[in-house]
């Protein structure tokens, strides 16, 4: 069976990211494909350093999140918008999981498996800018990136106060999102 693992680039509480991440992967969720949405909060790391890492290996936490990652075949990333880029977050996230492993093939986390990017914010252009280096990232460490992506402007307006997405053509643009991920995992597993 298929495995989504759904998460976004921010452990701010109350993401507008994490919001339409969540609604993404309920999209994903239907027969024959297992969800798994996690808050990326939960996984603290420090900020990449090959000595730290050459004197204690990968941290606890970055550890844990590769783990995920490995025992997943696609992932659903909701990306912050920092300046036209990705988040420092997300980038950390994705050094530290990049990280070979005796054991493991290079980037085993990641190559070979399917991307569907989501942003969100509070301007009009809904983190779009962010996307462009993220789908080049993702693409660079071997993973198939989905044409189809979304950049959700106005968040603030179309969310309730515990931050869910209730506008329902932004609902119905993710849930299709997240059902092209699903749709192509299943398609990828025959």
């Amino acid at each position: 069976m298929p495995k989504i693992l759904a998460f976004a680039g921010s452990g701010r509480k109350k993401s507008y990211n994490f919001s339409i991440t969540k609604c993404a992967a309920q999209g994903a969720n239907q027969d024959g494909v297992e969800v798994t949405v996690i808050d990326m909060s939960e996984f603290d790391m420090p900020i990449f350093n090959e000595d730290l890492e050459a004197a204690h290996g990968l941290p606890a936490n970055a550890k844990k999140f590769k783990q995920l990652l490995m025992s997943h075949d696609g992932f659903i990333i909701g990306s912050p918008e920092y300046n036209s880029g990705y988040s420092g977050l997300l980038k950390n996230a994705i050094d530290w999981a990049s990280r070979k492993e005796e054991g493991e093939k290079p980037l085993q986390a990641f190559k070979g498996k399917y991307a569907a990017i989501i942003a969100t914010s509070s301007g009009a252009l809904g983190g779009i800018r962010g996307l462009v280096p993220l789908r080049m990232l993702l693409g660079n460490i071997g993973m198939h990136v989905l044409p189809d992506q979304l950049a959700v402007g106005g968040i603030g307006k179309l969310v309730d106060e515990e931050q869910n997405v209730v506008d329902e053509k932004t609902k119905t643009n993710l849930h299709a999102i997240g059902r092209t991920m699903a749709e192509a995992l299943l398609q990828a597993a025959k």
